[in-house]
């Protein structure tokens, strides 16, 4: 039957390990994007649509593949009408991880267990204004409802963090921490960087450049930062000396654009110089490559980024990974580091190479991510927890985090779970690993919580 108790957990194995160990491990989201200040003034949802679909490109794509009008989607329609041309595309959406998760959302949170369709409808909106009426439907007691303990928000090194440290002074149980994202600070090639430096401060070198990010960074890890991430099509390394790269900055500054080389240049040396940051404060580096962005320009003029233009990218250069994270082992400052491609032809290449750099300081310290965005279902699970395991070292793994924006999303960890689950039951039960109890079950809390808790000293 339909998301019954065993969805997606095809085994006895799989129905045990996620009902009695999996289900209840709470959650260390330590990649989101959510808004501190909407935690921090506990924002209240007016109906579904905005708790729902607002901000969500996923499911803009989804609606866009099935026809339906942008004005539906982004644009002036009243939310009602945006909530039912949503149903409209989701309910036959056979296949799909949204398919999924919207039920999953509608079942954890609004307690509604029928399927998504036109005939139930109003039905379900008439139950969504209902509970966002509510006062435990605030934006901190749906993370309080989801079971986190930790989320970790994405923010640039420019922000001024008040939030997070308004959070901080506040009653609310959850650590709402802020991650370091400093891509606007790399973005070099960039038309609006000089006017980003000046955010940052009085910026007339690279030596100043770096001074800023390191005070930046000390603010951050006051306020319990415990994360980077960097965002990028791949990882750069084209080496260059200081004076070469004071020479690209300098350039940059007089209004010259760099060669494509320079860029590189710029970006290796920049990354090195953070990746050597974050290993001193024991930070964990998050690298996020195998994306091509915004490549419709129409949509991209009318929205800005995190509009659905975005798509899977090249597979990338395993040898100029290696090399990157060469330079930092080499030098004593390689932090424990998470990778993550957009392009599943990248699996095996990440785990293979991230293999050749784990040390005794963490266990798996070098981490591949999570099956990321294009990714984040069914087939793309498996294919990474399959290849971690075969390459690596699966029980080692962190686990699953949201990288969204919605206060609903949470629901993406049951999602995990059960596959997880489901993998490791089938493995058991075609005598693959032995049914012992007290293995599965450590196995299966470390990579659902404890990991992760112990990997981030939260």
């Amino acid at each position: 039957m339909f998301l019954d108790e065993n969805f997606m957990l095809s085994t006895r194995t799989a129905q045990r390990l996620y009902r009695d160990v999996a289900a209840g491990q709470p959650i260390i989201d330590y990649h989101c994007h959510l808004s501190a200040k909407e935690i921090y003034e506990d924002r209240r949802f007016e109906n579904l649509t905005r708790v729902w679909l607002e901000g969500d490109h996923y499911k803009w794509r989804l609606m866009r593949s099935f026809g339906i009008e942008e004005r539906y989607i982004t644009g002036e329609a009243e939310d009602k009408q945006k909530f039912l041309k949503w149903v409209e595309a989701v309910e036959t959406a056979i296949g799909n991880p949204l398919y999924h998760w919207s039920h999953l959302e509608l079942k954890n949170y609004f307690d509604y267990r029928g399927s998504i369709s036109r005939e139930n409808a109003e039905q379900i909106w008439q139950i969504g204004e209902q509970k966002l009426a509510r006062e435990d439907f605030s934006a901190r007691n749906l993370i309080l409802r989801s079971g986190v303990e930790v989320l970790c928000t994405t923010d640039d090194p420019a922000d001024s963090l008040e939030w997070h440290e308004k959070l901080r002074e506040s009653d609310f149980k959850v650590k709402v921490l802020p991650s370091f994202r400093p891509d606007r600070a790399l973005g070099i090639e960039k038309a609006d960087y000089s006017t980003y430096l000046e955010r940052l401060g009085s910026i007339k070198s690279f030596a100043d450049l770096k001074e800023a990010l390191k005070k930046r960074l000390e603010e951050f890890t006051a306020l319990g930062c415990r994360v980077s991430d960097h965002g990028m099509d791949a990882v750069p390394f084209v080496p260059a000396s200081e004076a070469e790269i004071e020479s690209i900055f300098q350039k940059r500054l007089a209004g010259e654009m760099p060669t494509v080389k320079e860029q590189k240049q710029f970006k290796t040396a920049l990354l090195l110089f953070l990746g050597a940051q974050y290993a001193q404060r024991n930070m964990v580096m998050q690298l996020h490559f195998g994306v091509m962005r915004d490549l419709n320009e129409r949509i991209y003029a009318a929205l800005g980024a995190d509009a659905g233009i975005d798509a899977i990218g090249d597979a990338v250069s395993m040898k100029d990974l290696a090399a990157f994270l060469n330079a930092l082992d080499v030098q004593g400052a390689l932090p424990k580091t998470i990778l993550y491609s957009l392009n599943p032809q990248d699996n095996a290449g990440i785990v293979s190479v991230m293999g050749a750099f784990q040390t005794s300081e963490a266990r798996g310290k070098l981490q591949q991510g999570s099956a990321w965005w294009f990714n984040d279902h069914k087939q793309g699970m498996r294919a990474q927890l399959s290849t971690l395991a075969a390459e690596g070292h699966l029980a080692a793994f962190v686990g699953m985090l949201t990288d969204s924006r919605s206060f609903l999303s949470y629901a993406r960890h049951e999602y995990f779970r059960r596959i997880l689950c489901d993998v490791i039951g089938e493995w058991v039960e075609s005598g693959e690993y032995p049914c012992d109890e007290a293995l599965l079950r450590k196995i299966i809390r470390g990579i659902c919580y404890e990991n992760a808790k112990n990997y981030f000293d939260f």
